[in-house]
C-alpha cells in the first residue's frame, strides 16, 4: 500500500480541454476537482488514481506505479472508463450527469455537472446535533428517497450497480434535487480481482455478501444501503455493521426504540431492506419504491412503561460497550 498519497494536479492545470480550479475532494479510488470547461462553466472532473495502488509527486502529471501492482491499476482504469461510458447514456435528474470522459496523463478523467449544495450526511449531522426526537421527518425521508429511487431504477435497468450508497454520496442540490454521486464500479473490480483482497466498503451500510468473496452481488446489494441511509436519517448515525449484526443483531432494538416517533410502516422498511438474507430483501427498486409511497401505511405504535424501561437500560449498556461514531458514512473502510 502507498504511504503516501497521490498529490492533486496543481491549479490552471490543463486536461482534456479543462483547466483545473482546485481539488474538492479526495478518496480512496480519486481526486475530484473544480475545473471550468472552453466556455467558462463550472464541471467537476473525477480523475483515476487509487491510492493503494499509485503515488504522484508534487508538480507531476503522470501516475507512477509499481510494475506488480500495474495489472491491477489497469484493471481498475478499464472499469473506471467503462462507469463513465456507461453513466453518460444515463439522463435522470437523480442521478449525477457525465458529460465527458477521457483517457490522458496514462489515467481517465470523468467529467461531470457541477452541483452546488450539501450532501444528506451534512443535512443529518445537523439535524441530529438539534438534538430533536426526529434527526429528519418521515415525510422528508419519503419524499427524499423518492427522489432517490427514481434515479438508482434508472441505475439498475442500465444493468449497473451503485455499490457506495451512503449519506455522504446523495447529493441535496440547492434546488432542492436528490442526486446519487460517486458510482463504486472501479472499487468493486479492484476488491475483487488480483491479489488485492482487501475488502472495499463503507461500515454501517455495506450489505453482508459485500464482506464475503464469494457472494454476488445485484440490486439486493444497494438495497440494503438504501434501509442504511433511511436508518441513518432516522437515528443520526450509522447502522450496526453486518458482521457484528451476524454475531448479535441489534438492529431489531434499535429499530424499537423508534416506535411512536416514526410510523411502524417507515420501521418495517428499513428492516425489509436491511434484511441478512438478501433473499429478504425488496425484489426491486419499484416494489421499496411502491412500499414507500403506500397510502394510508403510517400507523404509530407506542412502547409501554415496561419497553421504555428496558430500552432505557439496553441504551445504556450499548453506550457503555460502544461509542456513538461522529460521521454518518465516509470514507471506504479498505
Amino acid at each position: 500500500m502507498s504511504k503516501v498519497k497521490p498529490a492533486p494536479l496543481p491549479p490552471d492545470t490543463q486536461v482534456g480541454g479543462y483547466r483545473i480550479v482546485r481539488k474538492l475532494a479526495a478518496g480512496g479510488f480519486g481526486l475530484v476537482y473544480l475545473a471550468l470547461d472552453a466556455d467558462g462553466q463550472q464541471v467537476a472532473i473525477k480523475e483515476y488514481i487509487p491510492a493503494t495502488l499509485a503515488t504522484r509527486d508534487p508538480g507531476q502529471l503522470s501516475p507512477k506505479v509499481a510494475p506488480e501492482k500495474l495489472s491491477l491499476y489497469r484493471l481498475g482504469l478499464k472499469s473506471f472508463f467503462e462507469e463513465g461510458r456507461a453513466l453518460a447514456q444515463i439522463s435522470h435528474a437523480s442521478v449525477v450527469s457525465v458529460l465527458n470522459f477521457f483517457r490522458e496523463n496514462e489515467t481517465v478523467y470523468m467529467v461531470m455537472n457541477y452541483l452546488d449544495g450539501a450532501s444528506l450526511q451534512d443535512y443529518v449531522i445537523i439535524s441530529r446535533d438539534l438534538k430533536r426526537p426526529k434527526i429528519l421527518r418521515e415525510s422528508t425521508i419519503r419524499s427524499l428517497f423518492d427522489e432517490v429511487l427514481r434515479g438508482l431504477r434508472i441505475v439498475h435497468q442500465h444493468k449497473m450497480l451503485h455499490l457506495d450508497i451512503k449519506p455522504a454520496n446523495i447529493f441535496i442540490t440547492d434546488d432542492n434535487r436528490a442526486v446519487l454521486i460517486d458510482f463504486g464500479a472501479a472499487r468493486e473490480v479492484l476488491s475483487k480481482e488480483g491479489n488485492f483482497v482487501r475488502p472495499m466498503y463503507t461500515p454501517g451500510f455495506a450489505s453482508p455478501e459485500m464482506y464475503r468473496r464469494d457472494s454476488s452481488m445485484g440490486p439486493w446489494t444497494d438495497m440494503y444501503a438504501i434501509g442504511a441511509c433511511i436508518y441513518a436519517c432516522m437515528h443520526g448515525y450509522p447502522p450496526p455493521d453486518a458482521p457484528q449484526r451476524q454475531e448479535k443483531d441489534r438492529l431489531p432494538t434499535n429499530m424499537a426504540r423508534l416506535r411512536g416517533i416514526y410510523s411502524d410502516n417507515l420501521i418495517e422498511v428499513v428492516q425489509w431492506c436491511m434484511a441478512m438474507d438478501a433473499q429478504n430483501r425488496p425484489p426491486s427498486v419499484f416494489a421499496l419504491q411502491k412500499e414507500l409511497s403506500r397510502p394510508g401505511a403510517r400507523s404509530y405504535t407506542k412502547l409501554s412503561v415496561t419497553e421504555r424501561m428496558r430500552m432505557q437500560l439496553d441504551n445504556m449498556v450499548a453506550d457503555a460497550v460502544a461509542p456513538k461514531a461522529s460521521t454518518v458514512g465516509g470514507a471506504p473502510k479498505r
